[in-house]
């Protein structure tokens, strides 16, 4: 009864009910976005979260307003799932190759937007050295979603999708660290000091990067021991929120460590303490997570735009706009120039792949996040916000609507037709070959009759040629296709390694993780001849 007595208020609750009500409301319209963006083909050429910021903003325009968008909202709740599931999917050995520009276009592609930023919106907008710095510091974070989700549908060259996908992820963290560094100075409770702004700096990431890896390194031995799919999804879960949580009271960045605890379990917590199966369901539950959380955000945040505003302050957007596609430029040409002179041709990035870079810089979420977390006892905070979504926009609605179209015109669509149909082909092969052994099953134990089986032989038989030459074909037509081949069968065999690791393991056969022996013997990019 007593249990019964605290109960019932809470269920009784009126604000929770208002609550679920909105939650369900967002989510019916998310839902209903991504159905008629799959049934109406004009749709399809318009990135799903795009199409679901078109749909907030006219919901806007409508005064239709569905959640309160606050910066804990983003940072605590949304941020830090998105960011585990962008790291999960990021494999290490493509990271570290592509290290050099992600670290420079992170950190001193950072201070370039920000330093052009303050200097601009002073220069040529008569802002306020407070909204210059927090301006320039929320906008300092990319958040290229719909861009990078755009080159996996298209297959665009990984060495592109890995550099625009680390810069944002490290990028983040970096720009929300800056804005943190830069808050007290703006509130005018600070003196800025280089070396004092370093050291905070260094503190913040290393404090993060720590914790990810004891969390990290932790889950991944502990998974070692037992393989239950339901629990081990779980804990990627707690690990995300559970990171960025204890990195904060920490007194370090969340972002970094959420990343690196992504990083960690998706490229080596997956291997050694994930059986296969496990690892697809992992995987799967959080592509989920992120279509679920993104399908919400981009309808917020064009559900938030608050018209007068931008009107209001729309001189101050259109400088904004302009200096920060010079800063972009200065950084992604400048630092990837510096980059090709040091990694040398087998790492280069070229002219067209910078290109795409520099125009598919989006802001976003984080964007948005830092720039509500403005206290209100700034007087400039309104004018702060206004010209933060006015950039957010431009960069989310012109950008990101033509960059497919860009990426057209460099000549720099992928192969990923091409290796869909390759994947469907053996897939075929695979089928067919198991759909013909079943048959010799049945012909070897007299099941039917002979003359019945033969013929339904020779019919599987038939389509299996035909598969197969166009698998033939396929390999000698095209070196790309010999090349995915090859590194499909690498990890293939690397993993059957690893997964034979682990079950001894789990059985109590061996106490530690053996280093995989085949990673030397199989040799990465040797295409088939």
């Amino acid at each position: 009864m007593e249990l019964l007595t605290v109960v019932e208020p809470v269920l009784e609750d009126p604000n929770i009910e208002a609550n679920l009500r909105q939650f369900c409301l967002v989510l019916s319209v998310s839902l209903g976005v991504a159905t008629l963006s799959r049934v109406f083909s004009v749709l399809r050429n318009i990135p799903y979260t795009l199409l679901l910021l078109l749909v907030g903003l006219g919901l806007a325009v409508l005064d239709v307003r569905l959640i309160n968008l606050s910066p804990q909202l983003i940072l605590f709740i949304f941020l830090p799932p998105l960011l585990f599931e962008a790291a999960w999917n990021l494999p290490w050995k493509r990271l570290k190759q592509y290290a050099v520009p992600i670290v420079l276009y992170a950190i001193v592609g950072v201070v370039i937007c920000v330093g052009s930023l303050v200097f601009g919106l002073q220069a040529f907008a008569g802002a306020s050295l407070a909204t210059a710095l927090l301006v320039g510091a929320s906008l300092s974070a990319t958040d290229p979603v719909s861009v990078v989700a755009l080159f996996r549908e298209l297959g665009v060259d990984k060495k592109l999708t890995t550099i625009m996908e680390g810069e944002s992820l490290f990028n983040d963290g970096v720009a929300v660290v800056a804005f943190n560094l830069l808050l007290g100075i703006a509130l005018g409770l600070e003196q800025f000091d280089l070396s004092v702004t370093v050291a905070r700096f260094l503190v913040f990431v290393g404090v993060g990067i720590s914790i990810g890896g004891l969390i990290g390194f932790g889950l991944s031995f502990l998974t070692q021991r037992f393989d239950i799919p339901l629990v081990e999804q779980s804990l990627t879960l707690v690990s995300a929120y559970g990171t960025y949580l204890v990195a904060e009271e920490l007194g370090g960045s969340g972002v970094i460590a959420v990343v690196t605890t992504g990083l960690i379990l998706g490229n080596f917590g997956s291997r050694i303490g994930m059986s296969p199966r496990t690892r697809l369901v992992v995987s799967e539950f959080w592509e989920f997570v992120s279509f679920f959380i993104n399908s919400i955000v981009f309808l917020l945040i064009g559900d938030q735009v608050q018209f007068q505003g931008l009107l209001d302050e729309l001189d101050k957007i259109l400088i904004a706009i302009v200096i920060m596609l010079v800063a972009r430029a200065v950084s992604v040409f400048g630092l990837g120039a510096f980059s090709n002179a040091v990694t040398g041709p087998n790492m280069e990035l070229p002219l067209k792949g910078q290109i795409i870079l520099w125009w598919g810089g989006l802001r976003g979420s984080v964007s948005v996040a830092l720039a509500l977390s403005v206290p209100t006892v700034l007087a400039d905070r309104q004018e702060i916000i206004s010209i933060v979504f006015g950039v957010m926009l431009f960069t989310l609605l012109v950008q990101g609507l033509t960059t497919k179209p860009l990426l057209e015109y460099l000549g720099l669509l992928g192969d990923q037709p091409l290796r869909l149909e390759y994947s469907q082909m053996i897939a075929h092969r695979v089928a067919l070959n198991r759909v013909m052994q079943r048959l010799e099953d049945i012909k070897a134990n007299q099941e039917f009759d002979p003359e019945f089986i033969s013929y339904q032989m020779a019919l599987v038989d038939g389509q299996l040629n035909e598969v197969n030459d166009r698998v033939t074909k396929l390999e000698q037509q095209h070196t790309v296709i010999r090349e995915y081949a090859s590194e499909q069968l690498r990890e293939e065999l690397l993993a059957i390694e690893v997964d034979t690791y682990a079950e001894f393991i789990r059985a109590g056969q061996l106490k530690n993780e053996l280093a995989p022996l085949l990673v030397k013997v199989l040799p990465e990019g040797e295409a088939r001849g």
